[in-house]
């Protein structure tokens, strides 16, 4: 797990893979739709074309198609090396297809434009620029070598040159555009895949710390008949050999560790049932628990509360996702800050905000508007950025989308000016990440309350 877990972060993981099938299926169905084209145009509209060379084209693919079917297992996927002779192929015996009717004259040849269209979405950016470069050469040399398309009586379907270089700049731009576009939405998300997925491993990661009371106590319950079988049969063996005091010894031994381990899970599965704290506690304790790891890297952590009314601390459920998040935001303010990072925990008969402040160099603002993307790269051209520590995007996606399962809202600021002087601006003057869960009833532990009954005044 640890080794898909760096891969997939790093980005090294194969993300571009498709099934041969879905290939063989799409180059079937342009196989049918030249047939029906040629056919169509020489029974209907009496053109002439090179039959024997279209058969040739034509037969081509059929023919690796039914290689490719044979030899190859049905659900081979191919990676982005693999599948590119595939597509340069297809797009190649188009190419030829249009060349023996007609070139740009050919009303079809807009059907140029679908392996650049498709090729971003199984390949990265190298694979698409080789595959887009090809298309617009291919498209030049139609436009200026073709064989025209003729009627029985010699005529030949020939268009305006105007026209004719107006479809070729219609195409070639229209592959830029749309390789483009198709790439960009792609990448977006990919990008967005990888991110969730890094968010559900860094979720089960917790979840399983969370589980681990409950395995304790169903260990304690499985264990608990054969610790007995082996007190029962360990106190018999005391009995029977009165005779032998050094055997005697030893079958006590094993009846005393028994019973022991017999206490110990009893006490251990008690834990892993009746501890409170593995599913509820106090606000302050569950922000306390976020920051642990964290309160030993340099930096002073300050714990505050701020009741907005006589109310007690809130008793809020202790969710794997909750503590992740929190732990994540806490993480970012200890890697930028000088020397201090506040956490603040206010509270109100309607809402609880936790409140993650610095006194480092603060956000960055052209950034602040995009906070929470995956893989979002940059920083304050002045912040300070730890070893290794490439961009700040993952880790507050993970974190934001951790803490909006819980029903919270996040909200990203700065607590002055990035760009004023460091002199000028207060002790908080760093990043500030704000979360709120109203109603509180989305966290609390405590089932919802009933406002008090009014106490008359003596």
């Amino acid at each position: 797990m640890p080794e898909a877990t760096s891969a997939l972060l790093s980005g090294s993981a194969p993300r571009h893979w498709i099934r041969l099938r879905t290939l063989i299926l799409l180059r079937w169905g342009a196989i049918l739709g030249q047939i029906a084209a040629i056919a169509g145009v020489y029974l209907i509209y009496d053109i002439r074309i090179p039959f024997g060379l279209c058969s040739v084209a034509i037969g081509a693919p059929i023919i690796l198609n039914l290689v490719a079917m044979t030899v190859l297992p049905e659900n081979k996927r191919l990676s982005e090396s693999q599948a590119l002779p595939m597509v340069m192929f297809d797009l190649l015996q188009l190419a030829f297809m249009l060349y023996l009717t007609g070139g740009l004259n050919n009303p079809f040849a807009m059907l140029l434009l679908a392996p650049v269209t498709i090729t971003p979405g199984m390949m990265g950016l190298r694979f698409t620029l080789v595959i887009g470069a090809t298309a617009i050469v291919l498209v030049t040399l139609l436009a200026l070598f073709n064989i025209p398309l003729t009627t029985a009586g010699g005529a030949e379907f020939v268009i305006p040159e105007t026209f004719r270089l107006g479809i070729w700049a219609a195409i070639i731009i229209a592959t830029l555009f749309m390789g483009a576009y198709s790439w960009r939405i792609s990448s977006e998300m990919l990008s967005m895949y990888d991110a969730l997925a890094a968010t559900q491993l860094a979720l089960a990661r917790e979840q399983k710390l969370t589980d681990l009371g409950g395995v304790v106590a169903a260990a304690a319950h499985e264990l608990g008949t054969p610790l007995a079988t082996i007190k029962l049969v360990s106190s018999e063996l005391v009995d029977e050999l009165s005779e032998y005091p050094e055997l005697r010894e030893d079958a006590a031994l094993i009846r005393q560790q028994a019973d022991r381990c017999r206490d110990i899970l009893r006490n251990m599965g008690r834990a892993g049932e009746d501890d409170p704290h593995l599913r509820q506690v106090p606000l302050g304790a569950v922000l306390e628990e976020a920051a642990e790891p964290h309160a030993s890297r340099g930096k002073t952590l300050h714990f505050e509360q701020f009741p907005l009314a006589r109310e007690p601390q809130p008793v809020i459920q202790r969710k794997p996702e909750l503590i992740h998040g929190l732990r994540n935001l806490i993480q970012n303010a200890v890697d930028f800050a000088d020397a201090n990072v506040w956490i603040e925990a206010r509270w109100s008969e309607t809402r609880i905000a936790v409140r993650i402040m610095d006194d480092g160099t603060g956000f960055a603002p052209a950034l602040l508007g995009r906070i929470g993307e995956p893989f979002m790269r940059g920083r304050a051209s002045g912040a300070r950025m730890r070893p290794a520590y490439d961009g700040m995007g993952l880790g507050l996606f993970i974190a934001k989308t951790l803490l909006e399962r819980t029903g919270a809202r996040l909200r990203f600021a700065n607590g002055s000016d990035p760009a004023h002087a460091s002199e000028s601006r207060g002790s908080r003057h760093g990043a500030v990440v704000e979360v709120v869960w109203s109603p509180r009833e989305r966290i609390e532990a405590r089932p919802a309350r009933h406002p008090r009954p009014h106490q008359p005044k003596s």
